[in-house]
């Protein structure tokens, strides 16, 4: 009696449309982000477009915990969902971090090991845009699902390589003639390897979905 009671129930179905709308703007926010560290005049410009995803994502997470609290039933697990838009909030909080660390030191050149983990950035969040549609079909899409995840894990560990090259990198070139072009330098190879944690977080996050729906 009671699955039937819950059939007839209204479900709130927009989730996998607001988490698909948030993998964009998480997209967007890497391309940006990935622009800004080609250095030049552009800096400024796709430093704004970080902020301005950034409060697009905000937005889109204050949606998605209000449908959370509005919906007898959900598609699946409340406490997955907070998290999983959460964590994809707090990857785009994170490059939103690292944007502003460029600005506050005033970078405006960038080592090819910092281009390198923003394409693996790029990379985390297409990864994280294909797999959000496949959550509405979680358990056909489950075999999809932990290989994408799978991958930014695989990622995340190639990023915390290229974050250790380049701390090693910065101190032979400048921890004594150029103390503050170190701490510039390792503050936004800092920020960049979070970002990919936070990614690996989402991924994390899926992943436990994936396995409470199979």
């Amino acid at each position: 009696m009671l699955r039937w009671f819950h059939a007839l129930m209204p479900k709130e179905e927009r989730f996998f449309e607001l988490f698909a709308s948030h993998s964009k703007v998480v997209v967007a926010g890497a391309d940006a982000l990935r622009s800004m560290l080609e250095g030049g005049d552009a800096i400024p410009q796709y430093y704004q477009i970080v902020m301005d995803r950034e409060q697009d994502a905000d937005n889109i997470t204050l949606e998605v915990m209000i449908a959370v609290r509005r919906t007898f039933i959900t598609p699946f697990d409340r406490g997955n969902i907070k998290d999983l838009i959460t964590s994809m909030d707090n990857a785009i909080d994170q490059m939103q971090k690292t944007a502003k660390s460029v600005m506050i030191f005033d970078l405006h050149s960038f080592t090819p090991l910092m281009r390198e983990m923003a394409d693996a950035i790029k990379k985390c969040a297409l990864l994280v845009d294909e797999a959000t549609p496949l959550l509405r079909s979680i358990s056909a899409e489950a075999g999809r699902l932990s290989r994408i995840t799978e991958e930014i894990s695989r990622i995340e560990g190639q990023a915390d390589e290229l974050h250790d090259g380049g701390l090693t990198e910065l101190f032979r070139q400048h921890a004594s003639s150029n103390p503050m072009a170190f701490i510039a330098g390792s503050e936004v190879y800092d920020h960049l390897e979070k970002v990919v944690d936070r990614f690996d977080d989402v991924a994390n996050v899926i992943q436990g979905t994936v396995i409470e729906h199979v």
